[in-house]
Order: C-alpha cells, then structure tokens, then sequence
C-alpha cells in the first residue's frame, strides 16, 4: 500500500464518515395504487425503519382526494405499513403525488400503479424529482434502466459497503490482487443477492446489519498490520476475505429488491438491472480511488505520518461504532 493511496483514502473516509450513521439505509420506501372502482384507489405505504425510527417522509396525495377508509399502521421489523382507501374525483390519471421530505434522504421511493384502463407500472422516485404523475405510463426500457439506477443509488449511497471496499484497498499490495479481490466479492454477493431474491434464503435485517458491521471491524486490525508490514491470511489471500464476506453483503445489496415486492414475472429483469447497476457503481468507485492515487502520485504529494495512518485506525473505529449500534438494536428487540 502506497503512501499516497493510505492519504488518498483518509480524506475519502473523512467524507464518508459524515453520512455513516446512516450507513446502508437506502432501502425504497414503497408505495402500492390499486384502482378497484372508477375513482376508487387501496392504497399501500411502506415506509423503512432504522434503530426504530421511521423513514421521514410523507405522502401528500393531490387535491380533491378523500379518505374513504381511516389509515390502518402495522409496524413490522423493518418497515412501517400504512394501508387506506381513497376516492379521487376523476380519478388520479394526469395528477401528482408528492413525497414530503423524500429530498432530504438517500431513499427512493418505487411506486407500482394498477389502473383499470392499463397496465401495471412501476416507477423508482428519486430524491432529485420527489413526485410522481400517474399519468406517466413507461415501457420495460425505462423499467429496467431504472432498476439500473436503483443498483447504483444502492452502492454508491451504502456507506458501510463502500467502506469495506476501501478497507480491501488497504490491504490489497498490487494489481493483479487487487483484479483477484474485487471479481471476488463481485461473485460472492452476487450469487447470494440472486438467491434472496428469488426467495430461497433470507437473512433478517437486524442481525444481518450487525454481521456487515462486524465485517468492517474485522478488516481494522488487519489493515493495522499490513501497514506494520506483519502478514496473516487476509494480507496474503485478500480474495478469500471478499469472498467469505461478499456472501453477507449480497443479502444487504437483496434488501433494495426484496422490499419492494416486485412481482414474479418482473424478478429476472429486475435483478439482472441491479446486480449491473450495483458493480457499475462498485467500479466506478474503486476507478475513481485508482485515478486519485495515480494522480497524486504524480503531483508527488507527500502525506504526513499522521494522515497515513488515519484509514486503518478509522476503518476498525467506525466499523466498532457500527457493531455495537446494531447489536443494541438487534438485542434491544428481543
């Protein structure tokens, strides 16, 4: 590991520090319309939960539109479930719905519409654009892309998976490691994001979470001792690690799927466009770190002692900040 890569990634886990006790919530909020009569709409909210606290965003249904049932809530281990009937005069074709609050969070919202005179569709709202008109009908391209982009949304604002991928980076000696190390946590979490996802091995989230935390912890020492110049299995075999531990990432990546309850003949697209969309970012990621170093590297920075020390002790920090905040969790429900 060069002196100018353990710089560049101190200042990269300054910045994602900032966001980490929000680390891996960017599971979708999900919101579910069923016209049963002209005018007439069931509707299903769910909304995320993390350490117990809802997902603050609200509904705002457009004017004109009356309750025709009170909300029923039910509060599951991951999610908050609102479900109501409505009555919209003329009906919601052509009018907006908004998400109060969706663009201050990282979470997308997948909205899935079945009215009487088309299809069912499904749309991902984004943070950047927090409404949706009904109206809008989009064709299996658009779908898939935005499956796509959901999968880079996924990555890219999952802190704590990001970490460990840096973490890897800390410990990774050379090129053809690195190529070893990154294809095999690709494989690893690959294979289990298809697995949950097509229902036949589920993880429950609390648990799950607090086992992804573990795994960043697991990495700070390690990171401490290659930089001390010591060896160990991880330092020689950093794949077998990426692996091992890229099997329990895979059920974190599967959660942005499985909650959105995509229907059967929409799984196959739906996770071939993720997991895509999920190495897209991951590589976009690890390039991105690569051209930073190669850049520095060739400015000549010098970094002090201090700074190049910073990612191992942060890493093995912020994953022991994770692990205690979720095992608290996981045995506060008990």
């Amino acid at each position: 590991m060069t002196a100018a890569r353990r710089g560049l990634l101190a200042a990269l886990l300054i910045l994602l520090a900032g966001p980490g006790a929000w680390a891996h919530e960017s599971r979708p909020a999900y919101l579910e319309i069923t016209e049963t009569a002209p005018g007439r709409y069931d509707l299903l909210w769910r909304t995320p939960l993390l350490s117990g606290m809802r997902l603050p965003v609200g509904l705002k249904l457009p004017d004109g539109a009356r309750n025709v049932t009170d909300p029923s809530r039910r509060e599951l281990a991951d999610s908050l479930v609102e479900r109501r009937v409505i009555e919209v005069a003329g009906g919601l074709a052509g009018k907006r719905i908004e998400f109060v609050g969706l663009q201050a969070t990282i979470t997308d919202v997948l909205v899935r519409a079945k009215l009487r005179d088309r299809d069912r569709a499904a749309t991902l709202v984004h943070p950047s654009q927090p409404w949706i008109e009904i109206a809008a009908v989009r064709g299996p391209l658009t779908v898939a892309g935005g499956h796509l982009v959901a999968g880079v949304h996924h990555i890219l604002l999952g802190v704590d998976h990001l970490l460990f991928v840096l973490g890897l980076l800390l410990i990774v000696k050379d090129r053809v490691m690195l190529v070893k190390t990154i294809s095999a946590f690709t494989v690893a979490h690959s294979i289990t994001l298809a697995i949950a996802t097509l229902g036949y091995a589920s993880v429950p989230a609390a648990p799950l979470n607090a086992a992804i935390a573990l795994s960043i912890l697991f990495l700070g020492p390690e990171i401490v001792r290659a930089w001390r110049g010591g060896t160990s299995l991880t330092i020689r075999h950093p794949w077998v690690v990426a692996f091992a531990f890229g099997l329990l990432h895979g059920f974190g990546f599967a959660s942005g799927l499985v909650t959105m309850g995509l229907p059967g003949a929409e799984i196959p697209v739906a996770l071939l466009m993720f997991n895509v969309g999920v190495e897209a970012g991951q590589l976009l990621f690890v390039f991105l770190i690569l051209f930073l170093e190669r850049a520095f590297r060739v400015l000549e920075v010098r970094w002090p002692r201090l700074v190049e020390a910073l990612p191992a002790y942060t890493v093995g920090s912020l994953g022991a900040y994770w692990t205690i905040q979720r095992l608290a969790v996981l045995l506060g429900g008990r």
